[in-house]
């Protein structure tokens, strides 16, 4: 194992041998279904012209996310991620999103405007 690994605020190394990286990301507790407010968003910008459908707004663990990208991935059949605090399904499956979320008791999801 490196002892001075990078970690996500750019730090790469130290020349203090007793440095340490400070962890400080809190998990917040994840927010039932009903209580959610989610954004429902298309992009293509910065995908090299691909459309990407992102679902903005979860309030929850990291854990909590990825569960929910992988069932979403899985509901529409193509590929996707979750990373800062987004999830990420490739394609404009908004639609197919919308209809998950109502059917598993999301009751606040809103299309946002498209952003190209």
């Amino acid at each position: 194992m490196r002892k001075n690994k990078s970690d996500s605020k750019g730090f790469v190394f130290s020349t203090n041998p007793d440095f340490e990286f400070s962890h400080n990301e809190e998990e917040s507790e994840t927010l039932q279904p009903v209580q959610q407010k989610l954004r429902l968003q298309l992009e293509t910008k910065h995908r090299g012209g691909k459309t990407a459908s992102i679902v903005m707004g979860f309030v929850g663990s990291t854990q909590d996310l990825e569960d929910l990208a992988k069932k979403l991935k899985s509901f529409c059949g193509t590929g996707g991620s979750a990373k800062d605090g987004e999830i990420i399904i490739q394609g404009d499956n908004r639609d197919k999103m919308l209809q998950w979320f109502q059917k598993n008791g999301y009751t606040n999801v809103k299309r946002a405007a498209d952003n190209y």
